[in-house]
């Protein structure tokens, strides 16, 4: 089907169908078909036997004009399994993805919105926590959790461990596209997410009479702008900063951190593939932090003798 005349991007096209359709999530997939989309824009007419350590790289340079560094490394990624592949089959020579430089634009600084414990408490006094479940509902579990606003969707009322306080996160909710149930982002998203007592108090007399297995919060389809904007017209009316869904996310960890909780144990909460991914996303408050156990060190040793 494919020799040494075959164009790049039928190479890739062929190779991502043949060994990732059916394997990987829809959302990694989208992935592989967008680096396919660039390729037809940068190489339209590049021979996979003609791909070689300098034009790989003039290549990657391209597409680090209009990229950050870190998509660019994506992008690399996405490219390198198909490409040490058709090494082994032996339309290139030589490995050209060895000893690639990665480039990219420079990072445009990210400022997450997040509420502080003051802000967090008026909002979450000021829901409207009927008997009946709500959008209203649904920001209290996030607030509480932190859990995404997938994972929220695809609660269901056996998730819930009023017993031992717990919420399993095992499965998130399709939102974007035609609903259902899908797997977690990673393995790492499973989790058991501990609750306070309210909140199983709560919990356990909304949920007592519905279905086990049914998505707490979906009711037809559901758009992540809807509750988005419900949450918004609570901080307007509280004159407090305006955050989406996902800020509740960060509010959720900033303020588990600010109060002594350890990284490691916040990265667990959150459902973090990495520690590392935790520090990444919340470097500021770690910053902050650094200053204040400078100030508490320095307290301890002034007072020795």
């Amino acid at each position: 089907m494919q020799n040494k005349n075959t164009l790049l991007i039928d190479y890739y096209e062929k190779w991502v169908n043949m060994y990732k359709k059916g394997a990987v999530r829809k959302v990694t997939m989208n992935k592989y078909n967008l680096t396919l989309s660039w390729l037809r824009k940068l190489v339209p007419t590049l021979k996979i036997s003609e791909l070689a350590r300098s034009s790989y790289q003039q290549l990657l340079n391209d597409y680090a004009e209009k990229h950050e560094r870190q998509t660019t490394m994506d992008f690399h990624h996405q490219l390198k399994g198909a490409i040490l592949d058709a090494v082994d089959e032996g339309f290139i020579k030589n490995d050209p993805t060895r000893k690639a430089v990665i480039k990219g634009k420079k990072p445009k600084e990210k400022k997450i919105k997040y509420l502080n414990q003051f802000q967090l408490q008026t909002l979450l006094s000021s829901l409207n926590l009927t008997n009946q479940i709500n959008f209203d509902w649904l920001i209290l579990i996030i607030a509480k959790t932190g859990i995404r606003f997938s994972e929220a969707l695809g609660l269901t009322p056996r998730d819930f461990d009023y017993t031992n306080q717990t919420i399993s996160i095992n499965k998130t909710w399709d939102y974007k596209d035609h609903g259902g149930f899908q797997e977690t982002k990673n393995e790492s998203s499973k989790r058991k997410v501990q609750i306070d007592w309210r909140t199983v108090t709560q919990f356990s007399g909304l949920l007592r009479n519905l279905d086990l297995d049914k998505p707490i919060f979906v009711d037809g389809k559901i758009y992540n702008s809807t509750v988005n904007n419900a949450l918004n017209r609570h901080c307007r009316k509280l004159k407090i900063p305006q955050i989406s869904i996902h800020g509740l996310r960060h509010t959720h960890a900033s303020l588990l951190l600010f109060s002594g909780v350890s990284i490691a144990s916040v990265a667990r909460r959150l459902g973090h593939a990495s520690i590392n991914t935790t520090q990444k996303t919340y470097l500021h408050i770690i910053y902050e932090l650094e200053n204040k156990d400078i100030d508490q060190i320095m307290r301890l040793l002034s007072g020795l003798n």
